[in-house]
């Protein structure tokens, strides 16, 4: 039998001070059996980053040419696509031929050896790669409960998060962007 995702129910006051976001999400999000709450606090994080009309989580790994999180016009076409992790860079020039913009979010105590491997190749791609500071991740992920409230604020590259179970600092470094 199959295991099953835990279900997760989020309230978000979300504060973007760099594009001037104000708003309450309301997420349910699912973790896969085989992903850590680091990861998937990670996702949460892209998330609240990426917020925009038509944003959501996709079936992420249990669906593997999927990414973790998009945006999709009325047409279907793929307007964003982002992926959490240290994706191949293979996956990333798919990506980049599908969508109008790609993201990825490193995250963990290998991100710094995948992006001196693979940096050199996502040069050559029109896509934005961000690294959080895992050892902040895993503070963050310390604070998940099963049903919870968090305030982010996100501003410059840093999100400030508070919790029930208490509050930290996240930062996001850009480590290639398109603009």
């Amino acid at each position: 039998m199959a295991l099953k995702p835990t279900i997760f129910k989020m309230s978000i006051n979300l504060a973007d001070l760099n594009n001037d976001i104000y708003d309450t999400l309301n997420l349910t999000v699912a973790q896969h059996p085989s992903e850590t709450a680091e990861r998937m606090m990670t996702r949460v994080m892209a998330y609240c980053l990426n917020v925009q009309e038509f944003l959501v989580f996709t079936k992420g790994l249990s669906v593997a040419d999927d990414p973790d999180i998009w945006v999709k016009s009325l047409s279907d076409e793929f307007l964003l696509w982002v992926d959490v992790g240290e994706p191949a860079f293979e996956r990333i020039k798919k990506a980049s031929r599908q969508a109008r913009a790609v993201k990825v979010y490193s995250f963990n105590t290998k991100s710094d050896v995948w992006w001196k491997q693979s940096s050199s190749n996502f040069e050559t791609l029109a896509v934005d790669v961000y690294q959080f500071d895992f050892t902040q991740i895993q503070t963050l992920a310390k604070l998940l409960k099963r049903s919870m409230d968090l305030s982010v604020t996100i501003s410059g590259d840093s999100l400030y998060i508070a919790a029930e179970l208490g509050e930290c600092e996240v930062t996001c470094s850009a480590l290639q962007t398109q603009q």
